[in-house]
């Protein structure tokens, strides 16, 4: 059973990933309102037409794909790691901690945690 678990978790991570980037490409999910106003909306408002959401959502989607890849997981752990940071630090400051429970973000820590300490002696030699 252990070595199956980093399998299930980088497949499931991978695929969250993969999930919310082609909804956001192909455009399968309603387009959420944020109150006029709100830091939620300046926020948004700053990332859509500028394209940065693109490059943030190409990432995400190059990351799930390569981090499902066995042989690839730790690159693709890296390509994930920034957007995951960058994920809990919008929900911390810019939401005011609201939406730090949603099951898909602690789903996504989790498996992402897990398979760094899984893979922190690869990940070591990056700190020397």
């Amino acid at each position: 059973m252990k070595k199956y678990l980093p399998c299930i978790a980088s497949i499931l991570l991978g695929l969250l990933f993969v999930m919310a980037s082609v909804m956001f490409f192909l455009h399968l999910g309603p387009e959420p309102k944020f109150p006029e106003g709100s830091p939620i909306a300046h926020f948004m408002g700053a990332f859509g037409p500028t394209g940065y959401m693109n490059f943030v959502k190409v990432f995400e989607l190059t990351g799930g794909i390569v981090v499902m890849i066995p042989r690839l997981r730790n690159f693709g752990l890296l390509l994930l790691g920034p957007v995951i940071i960058n994920i809990i630090a919008f929900h911390t400051f810019i939401t005011g901690g609201e939406g730090l429970l949603n099951p898909m973000l602690d789903i996504i820590i989790v498996c992402a945690l897990y398979l760094l300490w899984n893979a922190r002696r690869k990940f070591a030699g990056l700190l020397n």
